[in-house]
């Protein structure tokens, strides 16, 4: 089974599809002043933060300026305001309408939509958002480039079928065009952070307003008293631990000459207690949980840190 053909088909593509990344990666000049500031879900956004927390920060951001009121971790609609909506607020205020169902307050987490509108409809109008604003571009001005390299995969495709038939050559290379003109087509034109969206997104998570926590009571804990992994599990030995993540927080502390120091929190309560118990995090685990997953969890308790994720049910 001679494969040189077949071989350089398959090179040329992925010099072609790398060339054209490395092309469509360049920063453009833009065409009018990027923002010097940003509303907090496409700050979040750009952090690349699930839906969910992008939807929870254009909730509360409408909250902070009188659309609506929180109170713990219930709801309510204030009389709407005269004052222009971004396309995603006005998306997020006809959700949370439509789910209070006229109800005068509502539990936070009883407003969350399904993750599938939340991505089909809501991220790509925050997408836009910050396309506006000067913080993210297209990839690729039209879908030309996508179209091409899709369409150019029957080269290498038929290369490799005419030479090899039915074998596990063959295979390999229909599973690899199908599943890459897929993903060429379905990532549409592409998503990419300007400079001025990278310095604003940062390389780190912001420490959360304290008027905006997105806390979860649905395991029974009643939104108050949170204790140390300390003080819950004395000991030195690794322990496991299961429950809900109720909370999740960001501490920052002053390094002086050698910057900020930020230690990554979340709180998980077990379905009984009164408090729920602080644990310290790594900014992975931190971006991948949200209030209201389910997690086991292995634990130091003597200094609070996570030490391994075990098990991770997503709630949303």
């Amino acid at each position: 089974m001679d494969l040189v053909w077949p071989v350089a088909a398959w090179a040329v593509w992925v010099a072609a599809l790398a060339a054209a990344f490395k092309v469509s990666s360049r920063e453009r000049p833009p065409k009018a002043p990027p923002a010097r500031d940003a509303p907090q879900p496409v700050v979040e956004l750009l952090r690349d933060m699930r839906a969910q927390e992008v939807f929870h920060a254009a909730l509360f951001e409408l909250a902070g300026r009188g659309w609506a009121t929180v109170e713990g971790d219930r709801l309510a609609l204030a009389i709407p305001r005269r004052e222009p909506l971004l396309p995603y607020e006005r998306w997020v205020l006809e959700r949370v309408t439509a789910r209070m169902k006229g109800a005068a307050d509502a539990p936070v987490v009883a407003l969350m939509p399904d993750s599938d509108g939340l991505e089909r409809e809501f991220m790509p109008l925050v997408r836009q958002s910050a396309i506006d604003l000067g913080l993210a571009r297209r990839r690729w001005p039209t879908m030309i480039v996508p179209v091409l390299l899709a369409a150019a995969l029957v080269v290498p495709w038929y290369a490799t079928i005419t030479r090899s038939g039915v074998s596990w050559a063959g295979g390999i290379a229909t599973m690899v065009s199908f599943v890459a003109g897929i993903s060429l087509l379905m990532g549409g034109r592409g998503f990419l952070p300007t400079a001025r969206g990278r310095e604003i997104a940062g390389p780190e998570a912001a420490p959360l307003n304290p008027e905006q926590e997105w806390i979860f009571t649905g395991s029974g804990w009643h939104g108050v008293e949170i204790e140390p992994a300390e003080a819950a599990w004395p000991g030195h030995k690794r322990q496991e631990v299961t429950g809900h993540v109720v909370k999740r927080w960001v501490h920052v502390e002053s390094g002086g000459e050698h910057g900020s120091r930020r230690d990554y929190y979340i709180a998980l309560h077990d379905g009984s207690s009164d408090k729920a118990t602080a644990f310290r995090v790594e900014q992975g685990v931190y971006k991948d949980v949200l209030p209201g997953d389910a997690v086991r969890l292995v634990v130091k308790p003597r200094s609070g840190t996570v030490v391994r994720v075990l098990a991770h049910e997503r709630h949303w």
